[in-house]
Order: C-alpha cells, then structure tokens, then sequence
C-alpha cells in the first residue's frame, strides 16, 4: 500500500546528484502557480559543471560547447535560493541522523533526500581493460579526454553496439579513425531493432567504412612496452590494431549510496521505491536511472527519468499522482542513419502480426506490430524515420488504427501533414511531458498561442528530448489554419519581429549590440537563427567592421567568425577577391606560390576566382598574410555577402562587344564589396546582348547597349533558377550605380533571413513595377536613406583579412585547439588526387592535417 504524501512544502531537502533528471525535478519543485516550496535546497553534484544535456553529447564532438548544452536557465539557481555545491559528491548517508557527508567531509542535514545519482558505465572484466587509452563515453570530461587520445590514434574500437556504442563509434569516425564496433549479441541495436532491421543497419553503416563485429565478444585488449592499448581481440580468434578503445556497453544504476546505509535495492542494482517514487525510508526518494520503479524496471531513457521526476516533486509538495511508466520510445540518427523504436517493436503481445515495408535499393525498412484488435503495439523504423512523430503517439492507446497500417508506412504524400489528421485529441504528442494533441490544440485555440514557441512555453511539449518537434509544428499550423490565423511571422521564438522589423528597429534607435536588442525587443538567450542574423544587421548598420570582437563575436556562425569557409572534414577554404575576373600575370604567380607551399587544393570558380581549400584554421593567418602583401583582400566566399562580378572581356577585346564590361564590373564588385546582405549577392556584366557573363542568371545583371545599360534583377541560378527582370534600359553609368545601390540597400531592408532576392522579388506585394517606384521613382520617400546607407557602407569598408592580421586580439582566435595551440586537428585528412589532395574519406587513412608549409611566415601585426 502506498503510505500517504507527506505534508506540502519539506523543509531542508538535499538532491544528490544535478544530471538531467535532477534539474528537471528542481524545475518541477519551481513551477508557476505552486504555492509549497522547500525551505532550502541543497544539490551535491559530482562533476565540475551544472546539469547538461547528455543525449546531445556526441555533438560536443563537432565543437558544441558545454554553454550550449547546459539545462540548468541562468539565474534559475540563485532566483530560487537553491545552494549548487559542484564537484563534491556524497559519499556517505546516515539515515538515522538524517546527514549526507560529501567527499570533502562536510556534512549536510535533510529533512527530505532525493537520490538523482544516474548510472555509470559497466566496463567489461576483459583483461586490458584498465590500459592507457581505454575510456568509457558518459560525460563531458570523457568527450575530452577520448579527443586528445583520438588525436594520435589511427583506429579505435567500440565494445558495444547498442545506441550509445554507435553514437561514440560516429564520433570516432568523424576523428578520423578506421573504426570498429563489436556487439556480443547477433545485431546491432539488439534491444530496439528486429533481425531485419539490425541486419539493414550493418550494412548501412559498414558502407561508411565501419567495420562491424557481432556475435562475439571482446576476449582480451593487447597493449604494447609503453602499457598502452594497441590492438583487440575478439572470442573468435579475431585480432585489428586499435589505439583507442571505448566502452560503451551499457550502464548500471549507481546505487551505492542506497546500498551503504541500508536501502533495498534490486538483485541486478536500482534503488526499490515504489509508485511515488519513494524508498523503503519516509525522508529518502530516488529518481532516474538509480531507481528500480514497481514494474520491477530500472529506465535508461530521458522521458521516464522525467516522469519520475515530476512525481517525486508531485509528491514532496502534497499533490497528487503516481509513476505509472512512460514511454520507452527512441529515435535518432546513427551514423547519418536514421533509426527509430517503439512500443512493442518485437511483438511479443500474444496474438500480434507484423506489416513491413522494405526497400533495400533504398536503404529502409519500416515494421508495425498490430495487435488482434487492429491497434498499433509498436514498431521499428529504419534509414527512414520520418513516420515516427506520428506512429508513436498511435501505439498503445488500446484503439483499432483510423487507417490501414500498410498506409500508415508508405512515404508521406507531398506537401506533408497529412499523418498529423490521423491523431486524436487524447494520443500523446510529447511523451517527457505527458502531452497530448488536445492539450496543443487547446492552447492555440484557447490560450492564444500563435506559434510553435508559444505552444512549448505553454505545455511544455516539444522542450524534452525533442524527437516531437516536427509533429508539434505540424499540428500547431493545421490549428492556426483552422482559425484564420497563419504561423507567426517572427524571426524565432526570440523574437517576434522580422528580420526586416528588427532592421528597422535597430537602425532607427541607433542599438550596438544583441544584448540591448534582445533586452528591449526579445526574450530569452537567442539562439543559432537570431544570433547571426542580429550579428549581420549590426555590422551593416555600424561604423564598425564586420569582425566582430568580444562577446558580439560569439554571435556568429563558424565561417564569419574565421573569416573562411569550413569545409566537410574540418579544414577551410580561402577565396581572394579578383574583381570582374581580371587578375595579372603577378597575382596568378602569387596565388600560385601560397597554393603550392600550404599544399592546398586549387580551382577556378563559376565566378571567375581561384579557391584554395585544405587550410587548416591555424594556416589562415599565414596564407591571408602572403595574399595581401601580394595586393589581394578577402573574397567574402564565407559570408551573405556580395561574392563576385562575374564579366565577359567587353568591347576592349571581343569584336561583338558594345560597352567596357570588365571596367564596370570591377567597378562594382569593389563598390559592393563587403556588404552584408540577408543571402550571398551575385552579379554579372555582359558586354553585349550574346551574354557570355550570364548576367540574367544573377540577382542583378547589367547587359550592354549600343544606349547604354540594361539592369535585370532577381535572378539566381540556385536550385529554383529564375531568369532576372528588366528594371532599367539603355541607362546611362550614373543612373545605373544610383540604381543599383538603391536596389540592394532596399532588398537589405525589406528581405527575410536567408531570402535570395529572386524569392524576395516574387513576395514583394506590387512586384517589379512597386520596385521600380521605390529605387527609380523615389514613390516611399526614401531614396535619400538609401543612398546615405550605401555611402556609409562604402566609407567604412575595410578589408577584414587586413583587419584581423593587424590585431593580436583577434589573431589569437586562430588555432585548432585553444588549450593546446600548435596541435594539429586530427580529424583533418587528405589523401593525393590528380596532382593535388582531397579530403580523405570515411574508412580511408589519409595524411594529418599537419602538413608544414615550405615557407612558414610569421604573421606579426
């Protein structure tokens, strides 16, 4: 029988432990509209950071950073007077005195105690476990110390082949280690996919140049004279090289504390509480992967560490509610293939018959358990996992399926949306938080949500594991529709004005930074949408140039940021401007030389450039320093800005030319240079109308006259081309400039982020002709502006390779690692191709990103 809650509001209560479940039970303790509250709070956590995202983990791979990840809001701590001892772990309980000792010694009474410990990694009693280079992948500090291994390695291994084992066997590969995985079961993914959807899997994965062992065990790890891992070998017989081994092969609860002083636990680890999560003790609760719940489960999943954690909190404050399960589902993708399980995916229901969809040629393979009465058990989804977000909240309700399974897994129609109908009001939409399609449809017709943000600030839906974002937005649209109302126009869910509103309101109240605006303007922190844009507008409406110092430079994405454009395995790319394509013999040369003594890979443009790429982020000074001595200056490849004037040789050298076509080209690439454009800005001039410059593939193109010159606008030759439109003929130079810069300061103003101005045109209500009223006609009264913001613009430019050579500041962003400089990326790879090198491919041993120049120059301000 489940003893009665105690009184609302305990007085001291210590939470052992600030993972994901902890600070999701603190928020719970804190949310709006409760009244009860503990008197004080203590969190003994044992790492060195607050709570963090561990299901994104792996992404701290690839440079996200544990800001990024952390859970835990700012202020959120300090607003509820909630103490944070970090890196000091309890060690000890004493139940009877009601204290918890921490490994500093200090002792810290409770009157209510809630276990949040996690689990730990099971390492496998093979013999070699403990050498120099075996890891286990749980934490940050993991993530660390598993990179600077990888960053001498050539091959590591993966023991465990289940969701984790996978994550860290595509972070190893993105390292640039030959990678193997080994799985003792006969499958990958043993527990969430069936025979035909593990055997898929391999093989997806293999195809990626991962090697995959199953069906045998790890038998001992070989090491050599300096104790350091060398090879592995299997129970087959089976031995590989490998310099780095991680373990990742489970996890068990970490129940020691609940054992020490007299807790019961399970036979196989979790601490026994029951229905409320509460213990065999009144005063001690426990919470997440450390709890063994009533269905005799210990759950190694988010969504139930959740559900447990707003009972408990439910309980503390004397509220109803129990912790009935929760859903168990996952979806994710592994190795770029994505993979999904729900329900009952292997149809152990009695009475249960499967309905599959294979395509191999395709890579999919999709199953549906059905039960006797026709309603959805669970299923299994693999390299299409598109279905999931609606077939989830459909198993298990108990009801026969609205439609036919069969179309339930083939491809959606169309346009989407349309599995979204097949949901009723009572099927769960967001299962971290127990939300159902009513709830969000309620809070859009009843409580005025009008966006998707709105939605997830309401009910919470969709701010768990996320896996029921695109359903949620699905559904949030269908609703809007129904009331007349469309989606919210706002940049983000930080702000709900345009781009081009927030244009207007920084530059009519002359704001410098993002903290200003998002304070006046917005909500929240901001994210990856509004930071860049924000960044962008700023820096075109300024005095300053676009490199932006300090904590405006953490506004902006990867390329902006270096000055460079990151290619796919990590190194960049360098693109000096050669104005219209005219360069003299001394520049090639030049190119040349810098191209040949970084070892970088060279080739000519669609728009009359010579790009380099395999620099790595160190190099970048060095070879900026070489170009601009030469005469060159940054070629803006990396930003939304004007790239190139693409130009035919004119009436200096062709016989049919009319007009000087590389004058005015160049003329125009170095008067637009640098601006700052909500999309990347091509532009062309042909010398007469056989358009060898393709000046009406571009968004704008001048063409030649007998007359004069012809302005076309609005084209772009990107994946939906549109030819340009006529907006001026047989125009005079003057005119043509005048035009054109009033063309591009208005696009600057009016367009959405990342709006090519082919779109843009098209949106723009009165089309070309309310166009041409504004820049020709001057019909808004505003022509003045604009002219003045280009003339600012022209002012200000300097060349930001330059800039950034000159300041030590900003020189000092330029390495690979900013706490070991000089190391080289081990992840950056070539391998010789036709005379030059490329990047190397998964599978593939290619030479380190250390390649030494033959000159290397220092770069001194």
């Amino acid at each position: 029988m489940t003893p009665p809650p105690p009184a609302a509001g305990p007085g001291r209560l210590v939470l052992v432990g600030h993972g994901m479940v902890g600070q999701r039970f603190l928020q719970a303790l804190y949310e709006p509209g409760r009244t009860a509250r503990p008197r004080h709070v203590t969190v003994l956590a044992a790492e060195p950071r607050p709570a963090y995202d561990r299901v994104r983990l792996t992404s701290a791979f690839t440079g996200t950073s544990a800001d990024e990840l952390a859970l835990c809001p700012p202020g959120f701590l300090d607003d509820h007077g909630i103490e944070l001892c970090l890196g000091d772990p309890a060690v000890a309980v004493d139940r009877p005195a009601r204290t918890v000792t921490t490994a500093s010694g200090r002792r810290v009474p409770y009157d209510t105690l809630v276990l949040a410990t996690g689990s730990y990694p099971f390492v496998p009693p093979v013999p070699g476990h403990d050498a120099e280079g075996c890891h286990v992948y749980r934490t940050l500090d993991d993530v660390t110390a598993i990179r600077a291994r990888a960053a001498g390695a050539r091959a590591g291994a993966v023991i465990g082949g289940g969701l984790l084992g996978l994550e860290a066997a595509g972070a190893l590969r993105a390292l640039g280690l030959q990678t193997h995985v080994v799985e003792f079961a006969p499958r990958l993914m043993a527990l969430q996919v069936d025979d035909t959807g593990g055997a898929l899997l391999r093989r997806k994965i293999e195809e990626l140049g991962v090697v995959v062992h199953t069906g045998a065990g790890a038998e001992r790890i070989e090491t050599g004279p300096d104790g350091a891992v060398r090879a592995l070998t299997l129970a087959d017989g089976t031995t590989f090289a490998a310099d780095l081994v991680v373990f990742a092969a489970g996890v068990r609860p970490e129940d020691r504390l609940a054992r020490d002083c007299g807790l019961p636990v399970g036979d196989r680890g979790g601490i026994v509480v029951d229905a409320r999560c509460r213990t065999a003790d009144p005063h001690v609760w426990a919470i997440g992967e450390c709890a063994r719940t009533v269905d005799g489960r210990v759950h190694g999943l988010v969504a139930p560490g959740y559900a447990m954690a707003e009972t408990a909190a439910r309980a503390l404050l004397g509220e109803a509610g129990e912790f009935t399960g929760a859903d168990t589902a996952t979806k994710l993708k592994l190795l770029g293939v994505d993979v999904a399980s729900f329900g009952d995916a292997h149809g152990t229901t009695e009475g249960a018959l499967d309905v599959t969809y294979a395509d191999s040629r395709a890579g999919v393979y999709k199953k549906l358990v059905i039960g006797a009465d026709g309603d959805l058990l669970g299923g299994v989804l693999v390299g299409d996992a598109d279905a999931y977000t609606t077939l989830r909240p459909l198993a298990g309700t108990g009801k026969p399926l609205p439609v036919p399974p069969e179309q339930l897994l083939l491809p959606e129609p169309a346009g989407g949306g349309g599995r979204a109908g097949t949901l009723t009001d009572d099927a769960v939409v967001c299962s971290c938080h127990n939300v159902t399609q009513g709830t969000v449809r309620a809070a859009v017709t009843e409580q005025g949500c009008g966006s998707v943000a709105a939605v997830q600030r309401c009910t919470k839906a969709g701010t768990g594991c996320g896996s029921c974002e695109k359903l949620l937005e699905k559904i949030v649209g269908a609703e809007l529709a129904t009331t007349g109302a469309g989606p919210a126009r706002g940049l983000c869910e930080h702000f709900t004005q345009t781009r081009a509103e927030l244009y207007e309101i920084i530059r009519v109240k002359g704001i410098t930074t993002f903290a200003r605006l998002l304070a006046e303007h917005g909500t929240g922190l901001g994210c990856a949408v509004c930071k860049p844009t924000v960044a962008s507008i700023l820096a075109g409406l300024g005095d300053t140039p676009y490199v932006l110092d300090g904590e405006q430079a953490a506004l902006q994405d990867t390329n902006d940021h270096f000055l460079a454009n990151l290619q796919r395995n990590g190194s960049y790319s360098v693109v000096p401007r050669v104005p219209g394509g005219e360069i003299t013999p001394e520049g090639l040369i030049a190119i040349g030389a810098v191209a040949r003594d970084f070892g970088l890979y060279t080739k000519i443009t669609g728009g009359q450039r010579i790009d380099m790429f395999g620099a790595t982020v160190d190099q970048l000074p060095a070879i900026w320093r070489r170009l601009v001595d030469a005469g060159f200056e940054s070629g803006h490849a990396y930003g939304k800005a004007l790239r190139t004037v693409k130009s035919c040789v004119g009436q200096t050298w062709c016989r049919y030319g009319v007009q000087d076509s590389v004058a005015l080209a160049i003329e125009l690439e170095l008067r637009y240079r640098g601006l700052r454009t909500p999309h990347k800005i091509k532009a062309a001039v042909s010398g007469c109308a056989r358009e060898c410059a393709e000046a009406r593939s571009k968004d704008f193109g001048v063409i030649a006259t007998a007359e004069g010159w012809n302005l076309y606008v609005g084209g772009n030759g990107g994946m939906t081309p549109r030819h340009a439109d006529l907006l001026l003929k047989d125009a005079d130079r003057d005119t043509l400039i005048r035009t054109v810069d009033r063309f591009l300061m208005f696009y600057v103003r009016t367009a959405d982020r990342l709006e090519r101005t082919a779109p843009w045109l098209e949106r723009l209500e009165g089309g070309l002709d309310h166009l041409r009223a504004v820049v020709v006609d001057d019909a808004l009264g505003i022509a003045a502006e604009l002219d003045e913001l280009m003339s600012r613009h022209i002012g200000t430019y300097e060349d930001e390779w330059a800039a950034t050579l000159a300041d030590p500041d900003r020189l000092s962003r330029f390495v690979s690692f900013v706490n070991a400089p000089g190391t080289p990326d081990p992840s950056v790879r070539f391998l010789p191709e036709r005379g030059q090198i490329r990047p190397a491919r998964p599978g593939e041993t290619g030479e380190q990103s250390d390649r030494q120049p033959r000159t290397r120059e220092a770069v001194a301000p």
